[in-house]
This record gives C-alpha cells, structure tokens and sequence, in this order.
C-alpha cells in the first residue's frame, strides 16, 4: 500500500490519486521536520549545534518545495490556487476578497443589491 493513511480502497483510487497521495503526505512530512528542527535549533545553547540543525532544516524546506511543484505540475486546481497566491504583495486574503469582487461590496458574481441575481419573478410569471 502506498501509505497508512489512505482513507479508501488503493483500488479504487487509481495511481494518479495515490501518487498525489505520497507527495501531500511528504510535504506533511517534510514541513513537520522543519518544525522539528526549528525547534531544536532554537532550544540549543550550543552555536556549532545550532548551525547543523538550522542547516538541516534548510534542506527540508528544499524538499519540500521540489514536492510542492510536482504537485503543482500534476493537479491543475493546486497550480491555479498557487499561481493565485504565491509571491503576491499585500495581505493574502485580499487577493480572495479582490478576486471574487468583495472588496467591492460585491459576492462575486453580482452587484450587491440585495437581490439573489435571479431577476424579477414577476415578469416570469406574467409572461
């Protein structure tokens, strides 16, 4: 099996989904050793300590950004989402809110006028 933590049938999933599957759980796994050794790096009084583990924790970083744009390459929302967000200037949630036209007073779609955008039934109903 490709991971523990598959959550339905291998089977049923296909290759494409349990590949996807490995590189999330290695970035998952990648980012948490950049915890650890953050950690470990700061909790030590030892400067020649310190500069292997911040090292180390660099090289996780590098590994999990290669994973991070083959996932990228392989799942077109995740490349859409990351093209959207990444090496952006501002705060990130306003280029949502900017991109759905809320920062406008807007929900997106519509003009915000209090109406569902659906039009008046009432000409429907008459026709």
């Amino acid at each position: 099996m490709a991971s523990d933590t598959l959550h339905e049938d291998p089977d049923k999933l296909g290759a494409e989904v349990i590949d996807r599957h490995r590189a999330i759980v290695s970035i998952m796994e990648e980012l948490e050793a950049v915890d650890w050794y953050d950690q470990r790096a700061k909790a030590t009084s030892n400067p020649e300590l310190r500069s292997i583990l911040e090292h180390n924790r660099d090289e996780e970083k590098e590994h999990a950004a290669m994973t991070l744009e083959w996932l990228r390459r392989n799942d077109p929302k995740m490349d859409e989402h990351l093209r959207t967000f990444l090496f952006k200037e501002g705060p990130v949630t306003k280029i949502e809110a900017t991109m759905m036209g809320k920062d406008k007073g807007g929900d997106g779609d519509q003009e915000s006028n209090g109406s569902l955008g659906i039009g008046s039934l009432r000409q429907v109903i008459r026709k």
